[in-house]
């Protein structure tokens, strides 16, 4: 099946594309790298009439440090943050989940930006978002704001971005001294969508007591989601008060929105989602105690 005819559009600056975005509306959307889009395009399950093309606005490629902040603009691919060095120093979360995003064609082709703003429950990026409470820049023709990632995923592949926002930018926090994280999914293949996964961000004080915890689910519910229940419990506690496979079962406590499908059960993807979190959790614990 091949999609429906549209009308391509591709500006040379974000001015231009926020212009093009709101001059058609509603009968406009935004394509990035298009690795999600344009299968969705191709089996008809949407249409625009307009698509306007960012891919190659050079003012969206590339990462900024800033501070405490890594800033990843919208149109950096896949593959090039999970090679950036101040990205795998920085944010190390984010080097280890991009092997993990598709196939290396896709990663080639898909975008930071395009991840984020589609917002699939499975995706790897904006579950990292979520966990490490990231900020999320969006521009229109009028102004720039900056939306915590905790209040951009709102449904299935819907976000808090308004008609004529385009996302710009992702901006990851440094996690202090002291820091570990952890990434655990279960797929049928390497490559496929998570049948469930964890992303764990871990930071001890001085005592080697938890001073902050951040845990992210994949593959299940409607969004990415967190597991604050689990992140409070954890809080406070010395090492050798912490039982991973608790925390695991904990961070699925009061899910009940869990997919059921062709790829498993609802009770199994939350057997296989506390699976990866104790794992997830144990691997970031270590690496925070070695740091």
């Amino acid at each position: 099946m091949k999609p429906a005819p549209f009308a391509y559009h591709r500006p040379d600056t974000i001015d231009e594309a926020t212009e093009t975005l709101a001059y058609y509306g509603e009968d406009g959307k935004i394509l990035a790298g298009g690795q999600s889009l344009t299968a969705l395009l191709a089996l008809r399950l949407t249409h625009f009439e307009n698509l306007i093309d960012i891919s190659q606005i050079d003012e969206l490629k590339g990462i900024d440090v800033r501070g405490d902040t890594v800033w990843v603009k919208a149109a950096t691919t896949h593959s090039v943050v999970g090679k950036d060095a101040d990205v795998a120093r920085a944010v190390p979360l984010l080097t280890r989940v991009a092997p993990h995003i598709g196939h290396f064609q896709i990663r080639n082709r898909g975008t930071l930006g395009g991840a984020v703003a589609h917002g699939d429950p499975a995706g790897e990026f904006p579950t990292v978002a979520l966990t490490l409470d990231a900020e999320i820049e969006a521009t229109s023709t009028t102004a720039t704001r900056r939306i915590p990632a905790a209040d951009f995923f709102t449904g299935l592949w819907e976000t808090s971005l308004t008609p004529g926002e385009v996302l710009t930018a992702v901006g990851f926090p440094v996690w202090g001294p002291r820091s570990g994280f952890g990434f655990r999914e279960f797929a049928r293949r390497h490559g496929d969508f998570a049948i469930a996964g964890a992303t764990v961000a871990v930071q001890l004080d001085g005592s080697d007591k938890v001073a902050r915890c951040g845990i992210g689910l994949l593959g299940l519910g409607s969004t990415p989601l967190r597991a604050p229940a689990a992140e409070r419990d954890v809080v406070g506690r010395t090492l050798d008060e912490l039982a991973p496979d608790e925390i695991g079962e904990l961070a699925m406590a009061g899910l009940d929105e869990v997919p059921s499908d062709l790829q498993g059960s609802a009770q199994y993807r939350k057997r296989v989602g506390a699976a990866m979190v104790a794992r997830a959790f144990a691997d970031a614990i270590q690496e925070a105690v070695n740091a």
